[in-house]
């Protein structure tokens, strides 16, 4: 079998046999008069005009069968197919043997002829006349197997695509729940905003940054972790309800379920409540599964590739973060110390290097995704998390937080708050996790001056909401690694 620079080399000779032929290898443009799908969708009318009417389609070459006289293209356009037949007597013979002689699979072409149906049914194109659209230097993977290496589809995700219309099909459906998301929130009022990814100090979750240095300016800054801060402190300008569909970077390991770079959704409603915003999550999620996928049942994967079935369909349950660690670790997380709590995170097999590190609201959120979190399966508002856990929202008195995260498979798909807006209490929190954050929780917030100054001239009552598409995206098309919803998730290089 001939390796890949032999292959590449007979293609590159090919290109001078096109040039001395007269023939541009790469013309800025060809003639096409119709898409693939077009001619398929309309094949009975532009079959009898086509014969004396030639038409033109292009497309890349993926099959070519037969020899001699006669031989069969499938050319694709998008994810559409058409056969193209090229007989050695319906055009010049000079023009066939350049066919012949230059085109390989992969190469985009495009030809002119009549369409017909040929004796087993096949619509088809008789070429009369063809030109080279773009001369490919590679081959493309075999047509039966596609890319085999799993790691070869995220560095080639293009080739994936097209040799796997479930791929293919797999990313348009990425695309419409995203156009779906949209439309949701423009027809309930919102105002769809950007706001930075280059910050000068991250905020609004908790999370090991990835970080830069701005040199123009000569200071450092942060990819940002969330888009909470700038979101809030625009609803001091007036806007009463905003969501933005963005990039977030956190600094963590990589499994299945996590990516460093994650797309979310996020939006604040002024004058709505906690309720409402879980009224909403539902009513989303619901919609997209109906609307775009016609299904409730949907298998979900965990970071270990066990599935299970998850029903959207019923309603979706309440219970409060310690109603769960009270059951299921015998913990009360109101009147549990720093110091219990580290020795109780011990016991359910947190690493001691991150005990000494982490603050109470973190340790306790390590022990509830160890003991309860990955036995929800059906989607369930888990509420009222620690109040240091969540210093951006509203506390209660009982030193919990009014938040909620929907859990569906073991995994947190959202987080929802009643936000805080008094920024007496915001400082305190902040300062209490800025705090932990000296003492090496690297995840712990810092002070923002710029946000509490925004907050110091009144906030609105809001809600809020973020959410992880790509987790969301996983959920619908029922995938097990969260870089099979990416186009091109981040990789390490080869050596």
């Amino acid at each position: 079998m001939a390796s890949i620079e032999e292959l590449r080399s007979a293609r590159l000779s090919k290109i001078n046999k096109l040039r001395e032929a007269g023939m541009n290898p790469y013309p800025a443009s060809v003639v096409r008069d119709y898409s693939i799908k077009e001619v398929k969708d309309s094949f009975e009318k532009l079959a009898p005009l086509s014969e004396s009417n030639h038409i033109s389609i292009a497309g890349r070459v993926m099959i070519v069968r037969g020899q001699g006289l006669i031989l069969f293209i499938v050319l694709q356009d998008g994810e559409d197919r058409l056969q193209a037949v090229l007989k050695k007597d319906e055009l010049p013979e000079e023009v066939f043997n350049l066919f012949v002689d230059t085109i390989d699979n992969g190469d985009f072409i495009s030809v002119t002829g009549s369409l017909f149906v040929t004796q087993r049914g096949e619509q088809s194109i008789l070429i009369k006349d063809w030109r080279m659209a773009t001369k490919a230097l590679l081959p493309l993977p075999d047509k039966w197997h596609g890319l085999q290496d799993i790691e070869e589809t995220y560095r080639k995700r293009y080739l994936d695509i097209l040799m796997d219309k479930d791929v293919y099909d797999r990313f348009v459906l990425r695309s419409k729940i995203v156009k779906y998301i949209r439309n949701y929130f423009d027809n309930k009022n919102f105002l769809e905003i950007e706001t930075p990814i280059l910050q000068n100090e991250a905020g609004g979750a908790m999370a090991k940054t990835f970080n830069t240095h701005h040199d123009d300016y000569d200071m450092d800054m942060v990819l940002r972790i969330a888009l909470e801060l700038e979101h809030k402190m625009l609803m001091v300008g007036g806007y009463e309800r905003v969501y933005e569909i963005g990039k977030n970077f956190r600094n963590e390991g990589t499994d299945p379920t996590h990516l460093q770079e994650f797309t979310m959704l996020e939006w604040y409603a002024a004058y709505q409540t906690l309720e409402t915003n879980m009224k909403w999550t539902e009513e989303l999620i619901k919609s997209i599964a109906l609307d775009l996928i016609n299904k409730n049942i949907f298998k979900v994967y965990d970071n270990e590739g066990n599935g299970v079935d998850v029903d959207l369909s019923a309603d979706w349950p309440r219970i409060t973060f310690g109603e769960l660690l009270q059951k299921d670790a015998n913990i009360n997380i109101e009147t549990i110390t720093l110091e219990e709590a580290r020795i109780e995170a011990l016991k359910w097999g947190v690493k001691e290097e991150e005990v000494k590190k982490l603050g109470r609201g973190n340790l306790l959120d390590k022990i509830y995704k160890k003991s309860s979190r990955r036995n929800i399966i059906n989607p369930t508002f888990v509420t009222d998390f620690p109040g240091d856990l969540k210093p951006l929202a509203q506390q209660n008195d009982n030193g919990t937080a009014k938040v909620c995260q929907l859990i569906i498979a073991g995994a947190e798909i959202t987080n929802q708050y009643a936000e805080l807006v008094n920024p007496v209490i915001q400082r305190e929190l902040l300062v209490s996790q800025s705090k932990a954050k000296e003492g090496g929780d690297e995840e712990a917030m810092g002070v923002s001056e710029g946000f509490l100054t925004a907050m110091e001239h009144g906030m609105p009552p809001m809600t809020g909401f973020g959410m992880g598409i790509d987790r969301l995206v996983a959920i619908f098309t029922e995938q097990k690694n969260l870089r099979d919803v990416v186009f091109f998730p981040t990789m390490k290089p080869r050596e």
